[in-house]
């Protein structure tokens, strides 16, 4: 077959990862990307497409004549942009917005796993500022509020301290109308990316990413400032149970409905002292920056898998892996994540390592080309430095080879990434 032209939606280090990974794959002929980044311009070309601009991206789609729409935010699944697509007749990777109600909903998302007895947290819905302490008596600390709404990766706060708990609440309840309260899980973190289809679906190497600002997973919660792959705590009985108690369920439950699930199924796990996996959250799209660890890792095509799954003929693709590691280093912007300092030149960048089997190179994010032809810092997440190797110690040591060769003013990055996996 000639090759495909793909359509990428988003501007993160995530579309970045997906389309330096397409561009490799014989399957695809050519990768757009909209709005795109400094870096999905070298891998492709970018179009000045707005992600939350539906017609925009249809039309933008149908004058390239592209083959398949690869959907990387959240925010344009849940908007309806995957149902649009199916209605002018391009296959798209992401799911109709039904399905995307499983991230744009919190609430949404405890009901079904409680439908189909999946382990999850317990939860209260508060939607009276009245019944605030009461709610609090019911969990002990530390408390988990989450808002009910699409925040980025960033619309949970976790505390050990009353007040802020109660204040948290009462702004959920405030701009929302209600907000969830849910029960603190104790145990480390994983994260399974499932492409998943009517026909099947296909597990990637489960990941662990750092949410914590700071070295210790201390500090504000953010997007991610780093990403191991495969990690250690999802053993074979982990995968097990993970795959018997929640995933098989879970495609059970999609592939059911009017329209079925296609597309990535985020499954942010927490993994218990006795082994027991109970699901954090689901997400409807690939991971950022779990997706720059896990890519690298597939050995087979990538654009195939992704088209299979959009066409819900996944059970036809013959997935492999390789055996290898994979870390990500995030440098942040000075200020991230409360407010961003933008727009200061980025050196190094173009730093990369190619020595027998370790490699390590640049994933760019809020980074894009000044007018005058200087890479500059358009975001909080400016870029990630990912390593690939045979065992994590060196894909870890490469990553950090490459970030520290970079220069970027007040920048910062975590100097402890896969510190629980080494």
């Amino acid at each position: 077959m000639n090759g495909m032209d793909v359509l990428i939606v988003g501007s993160g280090g995530r579309e970045h990862a997906l389309a330096l990974s397409l561009a490799e794959c014989e399957s695809v002929n050519h990768v757009h990307s909209c709005p795109g980044n400094a870096g999905t311009a070298i891998s492709g070309s970018n179009h000045q497409v707005d992600a939350m601009d539906i017609e925009g991206i249809i039309n933008l789609a149908q004058n390239l004549s592209v083959d398949l729409v690869v959907v990387g935010p959240e925010a344009p699944l849940v908007a309806g942009l995957s149902d649009r697509l199916n209605e002018v007749g391009i296959p798209c990777f992401g799911p109709n917005s039904e399905g995307a109600q499983l991230e744009g909903s919190k609430l949404y998302a405890k009901e079904v796993m409680q439908s189909i007895n999946v382990p999850t947290a317990g939860l209260i819905v508060i939607e009276n500022i009245d019944r605030i302490d009461e709610s609090l008596n019911s969990y002990s600390p530390p408390w988990v509020v989450k808002r009910d709404v699409l925040a980025g990766g960033k619309g949970v706060v976790v505390t050990t301290d009353r007040d802020e708990a109660f204040n948290a609440l009462k702004e959920g309840v405030l701009l929302d109308g209600k907000v969830l309260l849910e029960e603190f899980l104790s145990g480390e973190e994983a994260s399974v990316l499932v492409v998943m289809d009517e026909s099947g679906y296909v597990c990637l190497p489960a990941s662990q990413d750092h949410k914590r600002l700071l070295e210790g997973d201390t500090g504000p919660n953010t997007g991610g400032m780093g990403a191991y792959a495969p990690a250690p705590v999802y053993t074979p009985a982990v995968e097990q149970r993970t795959l018997s108690e929640i995933i098989e369920p879970m495609h059970h439950h999609l592939r059911n409905q009017a329209v079925p699930y296609r597309g990535c199924l985020y499954v942010g796990l927490m993994i218990d002292e006795n082994g027991a996996p109970f699901v954090v959250e689901f997400n409807v799209r690939f991971g950022d920056p779990e997706t720059q660890v896990t890519l690298p890792l597939i050995s087979s095509d990538l654009g195939e898998l992704l088209m299979a799954c959009a066409k819900g003929k996944i059970s036809e693709y013959d997935y492999t892996s390789y055996p290898y590691s994979s870390a990500t280093v995030v440098l942040s912007s000075e200020g991230y994540p409360s407010s961003s300092v933008t727009g200061r030149i980025i050196h190094g960048a173009e730093t990369s390592i190619e020595e027998g089997e370790i490699r390590a190179f640049v994933h760019f994010a809020g980074a894009n080309i000044s007018d005058d032809g200087d890479l500059i810092s358009s975001g909080g997440r400016v870029l990630s430095a990912t390593g690939i190797a045979p065992d994590l110690a060196l894909a870890v040591e490469a990553a950090y080879e490459v970030i520290e060769n970079i220069e970027l003013e007040g920048s910062y990055f975590r100097k402890d990434i896969a510190h629980k996996g080494l």
